[in-house]
């Protein structure tokens, strides 16, 4: 049998790094993996690995589609994270044409099915007066996440994927929660994530929100990308989210660990919350660079989340690691 011809979008993300290293790892010759890199490109651990880069950025129509051309299966893991307001049009260029122009040459190419990678900001979220809801992949998106720039636009690409779908593209997504942990490899791109847990570890970020969120572990997500590949319903959006914790408990676990210097957190909210949406809001403007902190991320944050992994779990079979675990490597 001759080996699947895949392409792999935002490899040298954080997500994408592993996803390769994980299809490589289960399929082995199996595969014949193909990855897309933007110009300038750190490449570096992919160097020795038994894949084909082609340059090909999500903003250039063409280049996706000459890229996807005589591939059977699309992950597309390419996408910006930011949630501060100078970043919406970044946002909607790469998350959501870029997903568009993916879209369109799955679709031109005759591909069998596309993977795409969303997230929990594209989960419909109870608004803060219907207290602590459970989300599922079948909640509605709400009025007051549209504020929100990074979550709008993951909404967004998701109904790119819908209308594709409509078209007769067999497509899948995956909505990972907060990912976290170093995954395996050497070179590996890190996460944002990881840098905030490190944070907390070493007494450096004393703030807290009175919200929480779902995280997971990025060799789960990886698992995961394989098994909706595999395994998932066209159509379906799986949300992929190993434990919910509000962000207290997340201090809490982390003060926990041996040698850490997490302090009691003050609590983020009122003026103080305005504040440093504001600082994260200029910080972003000045430097020009995406920031995880933003008015609209604070409110999103003082707000309960709770996300049911049941369907991956029934449909998917994934099991998830402890987040004891994924902590414990997030920080070492």
């Amino acid at each position: 049998m001759s080996a699947i011809p895949i392409l792999i979008t935002g490899a040298t993300g954080y997500i994408g790094a592993q996803l390769v290293q994980a299809l490589l790892r289960k399929y082995g010759e199996g595969v014949r993996c193909r990855v897309t890199v933007r110009p300038g490109s750190d490449v570096g651990f992919l160097k020795g690995l038994p894949v084909e880069i082609v340059n090909a950025d999500v903003h250039d129509a063409v280049a996706v589609n000459e890229a996807v051309h005589g591939v059977e299966t699309v992950f597309h893991c390419a996408g910006l994270i930011a949630y501060t307001s100078s970043f919406r049009n970044r946002l909607y260029d790469t998350n959501v044409l870029g997903t568009r122009n993916v879209v369109n040459a799955c679709i031109a190419n005759g591909v069998r099915r596309l993977v795409a990678t969303s997230s929990i900001a594209a989960v419909g979220a109870p608004d803060a007066s219907e207290g602590s809801r459970e989300s599922n992949e079948s909640s509605s998106f709400s009025e007051w996440q549209r504020r929100n720039v990074y979550m709008e636009s993951k909404h967004l690409a998701e109904l790119e994927c819908r209308r594709g779908a409509a078209e007769g593209l067999d497509v899948v997504m995956v909505n990972p929660g907060v990912v976290i942990g170093k995954g395996v490899g050497t070179g590996v791109p890190g996460s944002s994530s990881n840098d905030v847990l490190q944070m907390i570890y070493r007494g450096r970020l004393p703030f807290c929100p009175d919200g929480g969120t779902g995280f997971v572990d990025v060799l789960d997500v990886a698992e995961a990308h394989i098994a909706a590949w595999e395994k998932g319903h066209a159509g379906e959006r799986y949300i992929i989210v190993g434990e919910n914790l509000t962000f207290r408990e997340l201090f809490g676990r982390i003060a926990r660990l041996p040698g850490s210097h997490a302090k009691t957190p003050l609590r983020v909210a009122g003026p103080l919350a305005s504040v440093t949406g504001l600082g994260g809001e200029l910080w972003s403007l000045l430097s020009g660079r995406p920031s995880f902190i933003s008015i609209e991320s604070i409110r999103q944050a003082s707000r309960p989340a709770i996300y049911s992994n049941l369907r991956s779990v029934h449909d998917l079979g994934m099991s998830y690691r402890s987040f004891e675990e994924s902590l414990k490597n997030a920080i070492s």
